[in-house]
């Protein structure tokens, strides 16, 4: 069997939305509702949340434990080495990566780029990457690549910069990966339901409230719905635009 691996990369100190992955909308955090959502997809064996050795991230650890979620912890700025780490502990063949700041993820489009990453064959693949043919919503993006590409990144790549982001080395250089862009349809990619700001969160807030409202639980399409239906919320974070916190930082 292979064994297919999602490591959410989590911690508390977000300069631009502290605390925003335990943030709570309905008196859940934010973290869980994401997790919850990814345990719907019928090809992850299992989910792990990749956090850091700061104290900021003990809440984190806490939150994990209490809710019967299996935890790593590693190097705060080297993501890279933590991922590498993380997938070695848990005997990962396939690596399904997610920030913790996409709670609306949708599990229909989590197997869809899992399963266009097999059929591919691959060492790269995601919906989002790279940003400039995305047409995807920003919030429903997701990247799955080997452990073989994962060790040579690891061991290959030594910009700073490089390791922070994870992937960076894999799909942005000619370093030799083969890459494959799963497309959607309709070009979405105006949408914005990732939290990174905190205009974010309140479109966030939002369309988990209609939801609940709805007693939905709110796939891709729906949510487009909910925020094409409130002018106000589509336009909330509209300035915002795919990977501009990679250009800002942390």
């Amino acid at each position: 069997m292979i064994n297919k691996v999602a490591i959410i990369q989590a911690r508390m100190g977000s300069t631009r939305l502290p605390g925003k992955v335990l943030r709570k909308i309905n008196n859940v955090p934010l973290l869980k509702f994401q997790i919850d959502r990814i345990n719907q997809s019928k090809l992850i064996g299992q989910t792990i949340v990749a956090t850091s050795n700061s104290e900021n991230d003990n809440l984190i650890v806490e939150f994990c434990k209490a809710n019967g979620i299996a935890c790593f912890r590693g190097s705060e700025d080297d993501v890279l080495d933590r991922y590498y780490r993380c997938a070695k502990k848990y005997k990962a063949d396939i690596i399904i990566r997610f920030g913790a700041d996409n709670p609306l993820i949708d599990p229909i489009i989590i197997d869809k780029v899992i399963q266009f990453y097999l059929d591919s064959e691959v060492d790269y693949a995601s919906n989002g990457i790279p940003p400039e043919t995305n047409r995807y919503p920003d919030g429903s993006d997701l990247e799955v690549f080997s452990m073989e590409a994962l060790e040579r990144t690891h061991f290959e790549a030594d910009d700073p910069h490089d390791r922070e982001h994870v992937t960076f080395y894999i799909w942005k250089y000619n370093n030799g990966f083969s890459t494959a862009q799963l497309h959607h349809e309709q070009d979405w990619s105006e949408y914005r339901f990732t939290l990174d700001y905190p205009e974010d969160f309140e479109v966030v807030e939002y369309v988990i409230k209609e939801l609940n409202k709805r007693n939905s639980f709110g796939h891709l399409n729906e949510i487009i719905e909910i925020i094409e239906s409130n002018s106000k919320i589509k336009k909330k974070n509209a300035h915002y635009y795919y990977g501009i916190g990679w250009e800002q930082g942390k």
